[in-house]
């Protein structure tokens, strides 16, 4: 059920656009949707949130077995605009204030009868060439609030739009009619997944730059590209790392607010953040290996330059000492007054010069 989830999710992706865009609603800026769910099937359209709670809870009293609740989703929502909606749910201060304020850690904690779950998304920024200033990774962030009658989703940043997973799980009731548990599932593993994306996208871009480090044409440029992967491999750490021990506990801890048949599906999320982190850890560790490889080819170039620049200043010692010694203008010098003593001395010089060459060839300065 699951993998068919995923399979939805994707193909939903396809073929939508963004469906966090405020037009769809008509209960305020920030609301992209409001929908009451009987059981794992969608009431029909939208309302506002004190008429689809209102349903809800009469149908909960009506039929107590059944899971009815409603789905509020949000993007970016200002304080005052969540002030009501806090109010009818009746959420604790501290929610409001996690809920409000984004670049949280992710996390989970419990307030009353309320779960809240932060998590940080990821996304690829597509870019055409890997440059010292290119981003590679976009964070943002969904807020999760689950009760025992509805969910509210807070979205920040541009992408991760929650459009796709709606309609995937409203493709599957028997999902969906486990309650909000359900939800906070789906969106876990839809995050969790998307780390997985982003980190097969980044394998390309670090694959590039190790290809310019060990090919003829390796520059100076290359460290800048290193470097901007590397921070932004760390964003990309500091998104997905914290949401370790949440997730672990959500899947071995009993939770009043989570259906015990969907505790078993936070396991197989736990398994792919595991995989993911080995996978960005690994990337890091190649990046430390590809940088050092980098500072050493930079440092043998700078070697070679210095041996080539040594031996050449070697080679010119020579004309340099015997016309400095005939440059004294003494009376009595060697040869002074003999016939062939000016080529005698050039032809010392050019003789000597490549003999000094020609050590420095075989032994590879030259």
């Amino acid at each position: 059920m699951i993998r068919n989830l995923r399979r939805a999710v994707r193909r939903a992706y396809r073929r939508t656009v963004d469906l966090s865009h405020p037009a769809r609603s008509p209960l305020g800026s920030s609301v992209v949707n409001c929908v009451g769910y009987a059981d794992g099937v969608r009431q029909v359209g939208n309302c506002l949130a004190e008429e689809a709670l209102r349903r809800v809870r009469k149908e909960n009293l009506a039929a107590p077995e059944s899971n009815s609740f409603v789905w509020i989703g949000l993007h970016e929502p200002a304080r005052d605009e969540f002030a009501s909606l806090a109010e009818l749910f009746g959420l604790h201060p501290l929610t409001v204030e996690d809920a409000v304020n984004a670049h949280r850690r992710a996390k989970v904690v419990q307030y009353d009868d309320t779960l809240l779950a932060v998590f940080k998304t990821v996304g690829y920024a597509e870019h055409d060439h890997l440059a010292a200033t290119s981003q590679v990774v976009e964070t943002g962030e969904i807020t999760v609030i689950t009760g025992r009658d509805f969910v509210i989703t807070i979205r920040y940043g541009r992408h991760g739009s929650l459009g796709p997973l709606r309609e995937a799980l409203e493709a599957v009731p028997a999902q969906l009619g486990k309650g909000p548990s359900s939800v906070l599932h789906a969106i876990a593993d839809f995050v969790v997944d998307e780390y997985l994306v982003v980190a097969d996208a980044a394998q390309d871009d670090i694959e590039a730059v190790e290809t310019a480090v060990f090919s003829e044409q390796a520059g100076r440029g290359d460290a800048g590209r290193i470097y901007q992967l590397k921070r932004e491999l760390l964003e990309f750490k500091r998104a997905m790392s914290p949401l370790s021990r949440p997730l672990e506990a959500l899947a071995t801890q009993p939770a009043p607010l989570v259906d015990a048949d969907i505790r078993p599906y936070f396991r197989d999320v736990c398994d792919h953040l595991a995989r993911a982190s080995e996978q960005v850890h690994a990337y890091d560790a190649l990046l430390d290996s590809i940088l050092q490889a980098h500072l050493a080819q930079m440092t043998f170039g700078q070697n070679e330059d210095m041996r080539k620049i040594t031996a050449w200043a070697a080679i010119v010692a020579v004309p340099t000492m015997v016309c400095g010694v005939y440059g004294m203008n003494f009376d009595h010098m060697p040869e002074l007054r003999w016939t062939y003593g000016y080529p005698a001395a050039l032809t010392v010089i050019a003789v000597v010069c490549f003999v000094i060459h020609r050590g420095f060839r075989r032994n590879g300065w030259l």
